[in-house]
């Protein structure tokens, strides 16, 4: 039996926004759409790997999800680390930075928190 990753979901409160987040931050593209009545999927690509991000909008949801201590994350390896910081600190999404490790996270429109690290480290 073997199992492979198919796609990772987050749930967003403004799917718009939230795809032209990801768009605009990490270049991803939308590649299929569920719309059912009461909440919408939006399956976004990297263009290169199977993997997929799920958004998950609840037409109904008014409020902002709780993340708790937001601990979980998605991580994305750049080919110009320096380029892709200096888009996010332009965006004002970089939440924290780790110089020592040689990464850091930007949050997202509903503040999940996503990795970027150099594709050489």
């Amino acid at each position: 039996m073997k199992f492979t990753f198919a796609h990772n979901n987050l749930n967003v409160l403004n799917l718009e926004k939230s795809l032209a987040f990801y768009k605009e931050a990490l270049g991803l593209t939308e590649l299929s759409r569920m719309e059912e009545p009461s909440f919408t999927l939006a399956f976004l690509s990297d263009g290169t790997t199977p993997h997929q991000l799920e958004l998950t909008w609840l037409k109904n949801r008014t409020q902002p999800y709780n993340l708790g201590d937001n601990e979980i994350h998605i991580a994305f390896i750049v080919d110009d680390f320096d380029k892709a910081h200096e888009l996010h600190k332009k965006m004002g999404c970089i939440c924290y930075e780790n110089v020592a490790m040689g990464l850091y996270f930007i949050a997202d429109p509903d503040g999940y928190w996503l990795e970027i690290y150099p594709a050489d480290q």
